[in-house]
């Protein structure tokens, strides 16, 4: 039986325990909401926000505390470039502070985290995680006491504890004392087969109270902000349990959100960082939004235009109600950004002509085409599976909409990224049985 590494044994005092953060736009969102655990729960501990790697080290050897724990939270394509930041943070502190890796790259890949050179990684959602993490580390308790964690343990081996408990969305909030989007939905109910979103939060949705979104808004107009926006996978499923939008829960809370805001104050929905599912773009719905919303675009998810790609991936739809999708949004005053995803699994030159073929059709109906390449992630039913190639055809006429204003995006980079993902879950194989702790 493997034991995890023991912390060194200190006097049975309360220790001072400081929290640094390697802090980056990137997932500023989940960060804000582990420090707002922390002090909605009154967690005593200093904190320190590092923007750089020279900063987060410098925060490291300042600190006078007994006990130093760094945070890191980083997507799956950034995974590299971070074990090398955490390298340079580490030789520039002296090797000082527990380093822990959070955020779904962590939570489906720990054993490579650890690899990687982080001391501990999280494992699902990291508010309960947080709060007994730096309880421990005052309390100088075991860290196998720990939910949602994995410990390395002397061979070098991740080892789970219990797993955090998937707690109702208004157990605790976006943000204290911070802005950011609101997230309003955690979870998906939809399955596609490439996203990291259900294997995160869970395959239902967990809507948070209208109450607890405007307890959100009132805090921002306190603090002088006006622009409300929101975290969800899909933003018409506000409210509903199931695949049909509830627009009477939608309306309530938009109409809530506007009435705690001033004259000036603007609401911002179905745009970045959310979007909308193309057969919940309805007249009744649209016209829903335009009471309420200053956002003059729509993002929605297409993602092919291959029927048979669309099938395969889990996604729920076909073709047709993105065509109609597109028109209906475009007939209401907006302008939809129309997600594409060439490379995925299996997709034939047939299937990615099919593809360009609707993308073209949607920018000549008024869309934008925000593409992408099809990335193996880590926690998705699509993690082992091979990218499609991209033909240098298909290439030259995703360059050819971008030239015309048709179509964004970072798909040649995201092309770099599958690349690097697909050799990394060829080094690490799923494994059949997981470790834990406590075994």
């Amino acid at each position: 039986m493997r034991r995890p590494v023991a912390w060194a044994t200190l006097p049975d005092v309360a220790l001072a325990v400081d929290v640094v953060v390697r802090y980056r736009k990137a997932v500023t969102y989940g960060v804000h909401a582990l420090l707002a655990a922390l002090d909605t729960a009154k967690v005593e501990h200093g904190l320190r926000l590092g923007t750089t790697p020279e900063e987060t080290a410098a925060h490291i050897q300042a600190s006078q505390a007994d006990r130093v724990l760094v945070l890191w939270s980083f997507y799956s394509p950034d995974a590299d470039a971070m074990a090398a930041e955490l390298a340079e943070v580490r030789a520039l502190s002296g090797g000082r502070g527990l380093h822990i890796a959070g955020g779904v790259h962590a939570t489906a890949e720990p054993q490579q985290v650890i690899d990687a050179g982080w001391d501990l990684a999280g494992i699902g959602e990291g508010e309960s995680t947080i709060i007994s993490l730096v309880r421990a580390l005052q309390e100088d308790a075991p860290l196998t006491t720990v939910p949602g964690l994995a410990i390395k343990d002397a061979d070098g081996v991740a080892l789970r504890t219990r797993p955090a408990p998937q707690l109702p969305l208004d157990a605790f909030p976006s943000f204290v004392g911070r802005s950011g989007p609101i997230e309003i939905t955690r979870g998906c109910r939809y399955t596609c087969r490439f996203c990291q979103t259900p294997f995160m939060f869970g395959g239902q949705f967990r809507h948070r109270s209208v109450a607890s979104v405007r307890e959100h808004v009132r805090g921002m107009v306190e603090r002088g902000l006006r622009d409300v926006r929101f975290i969800t996978p899909t933003s018409l499923s506000y409210g509903s349990p199931g695949p049909d939008p509830d627009l009477g829960a939608v309306e309530e809370l938009l109409s809530g959100v506007k009435e705690e805001l001033p004259p000036h104050g603007r609401v911002f929905f179905g745009s970045f960082p959310s979007e909308v599912r193309p057969e919940h773009v309805t007249p009744e719905a649209m016209r829903l939004l335009k009471r309420y919303v200053a956002n003059d675009n729509l993002i929605i998810g297409a993602q092919s235009g291959s029927d048979r790609v669309l099938a395969a991936s889990g996604r729920g739809h076909d073709t047709s109600p993105v065509r109609d999708a597109v028109r209906i949004a475009v007939e209401h005053g907006f302008r939809p950004n129309v997600d594409f995803i060439f490379g995925m699994p299996g997709e034939s030159e047939s299937d990615q002509a099919q593809s360009l073929r609707l993308a073209s059709d949607l920018a000549d109906l008024g869309a934008r085409i925000h593409t992408h390449t099809f990335m193996p992630l880590p926690g998705t039913p699509w993690r082992d599976a091979e990218p499609a190639f991209i033909p240098l055809e298909t290439m030259s006429e995703l360059d050819r909409l971008a030239q015309r204003g048709d179509a964004y995006g970072h798909w040649r980079r995201q092309a770099e990224h599958a690349v690097r993902l697909a050799e990394a879950a060829k080094a690490y194989p799923r494994r059949a049985r997981r470790r834990r702790a406590a075994d």
